[in-house]
């Protein structure tokens, strides 16, 4: 996944629920009954990434995970150091040249760990226990348009995003602000970026596909089993199986944020559901509102998957907004108002419903 050298943006050697710590990563088998599906696409490249200040004992302090579709093909960890192919990719002969992919992985550990200390220092908090996560990729779909997608979080909480039509850094948190003016002291680093996402992406994607999409054509029983890491005081490393169930309903969670005075963005977040179709809308006032985001489903690292959509909001505006969840999991699709005592509190707000 050939990046070009030069630069310190986020990957210039070259994320729900909320994003959370993935320490045990999931490795495919489908079952000899798997059926190929008439259908084919949409296909998603998608890359998890976790760096954490305190891991637990055993437990890497960064790791990254690669996607295809809902497909873990590929581990990285500061622990070990080296890209590796996950369940059927390990079969797969030329997909990857992973000593080189692994060189790539080492160099974005270090950006990555860096800007987890960046923002510790920010809050002056050099020896707390915290998480930082990236989630981003690049979706084909079958009418041949395409989506992409770019964003962090810091503690569970939105961090910052990449706007590919402006394009620049978007700054969600505080602390983002001093990212935001180190990932773009350079023009030629957001440059990249979109670059990246736009046509590195695809193109990396439609080279995977070439090796990969039998298996992603498949649909039938999934069944999950995981290798896990097992700290130094217990026997040995166990093979965990984690069977899908039929369906899994979303949760639902809805947050804003917003400058004084400026247009407010609120963001529905789908997550924990299963299986991967789904489709979300803001309306205001019962009409279906232009999207700011398209909606890309991406996996949880748990065998479920999130989504989410979001709508700007000028602060004039005082209709109600809504957020509506359709899944096949719903007896009936699933409304969502956001109440605007919420919008109004200092900061960043959430609401959250379950089914």
């Amino acid at each position: 996944m050939g990046e070009g050298q030069g630069g310190r943006g986020p990957f210039q050697t070259s994320f729900p629920g909320p994003l959370l710590p993935i320490l045990e990563y999931p490795c495919l088998d489908p079952t000899p009954q798997s059926l190929l599906s008439s259908s084919a696409g949409p296909y998603t490249l998608s890359f998890l990434y976790t760096g954490l200040s305190k891991p637990s004992v055993g437990f890497p302090s960064f790791q990254a995970i690669a996607y295809l579709n809902d497909q873990a093909f590929f581990h990285y960890d500061s622990n070990s150091r080296k890209a590796e192919p996950l369940g059927p990719w390990i079969q797969v002969e030329g997909m990857e040249d992973w000593e080189k992919e692994s060189q790539l992985q080492r160099a974005r550990e270090d950006i990555f760990m860096e800007t987890l200390k960046d923002i510790m220092d920010y809050y002056k908090d050099g020896t707390g226990s915290h998480t930082f996560q990236g989630v981003f990729g690049c979706e084909l779909r079958s009418d041949k348009s395409r989506g992409a997608f770019w964003r962090y979080a810091y503690d569970g909480r939105d961090f910052i995003e990449f706007n590919k039509e402006t394009p620049a850094w978007v700054p969600l948190d505080p602390a983002a602000v001093n990212t935001k003016q180190k990932w773009e002291s350079e023009p030629v680093f957001v440059l990249t970026a979109r670059a990246y996402l736009e046509e590195e992406c695809p193109k990396m994607l439609k080279r995977y596909l070439q090796y990969a999409k039998k298996y992603l054509d498949r649909r039938g029983t999934y069944r999950f089993l995981c290798p896990l890491p097992a700290p130094p005081t217990e026997k040995g490393q166990g093979l965990q199986s984690h069977a899908r169930p039929s369906t899994d309903p979303p949760t639902v969670s809805l947050s804003s944020h917003a400058a004084p005075g400026r247009t407010r963005t609120l963001k529905c977040l789908a997550y924990d559901f299963y299986p991967r179709g789904i489709r979300l809308h803001w309306t205001r006032d019962g009409a279906t509102r232009k999207t700011k985001s398209e909606g890309v489903v991406l996996p949880s690292g748990n065998g479920t998957y999130q989504s989410w959509v979001e709508v700007e909001v000028p602060p004039q505006v005082t209709a109600p907004n809504a957020c509506h969840v359709e899944h096949i999991s719903l007896a009936q699709p699933l409304a969502v108002l956001w109440d605007k005592k919420q919008g109004a509190k200092a900061g960043r707000d959430a609401g959250t419903q379950s089914q």
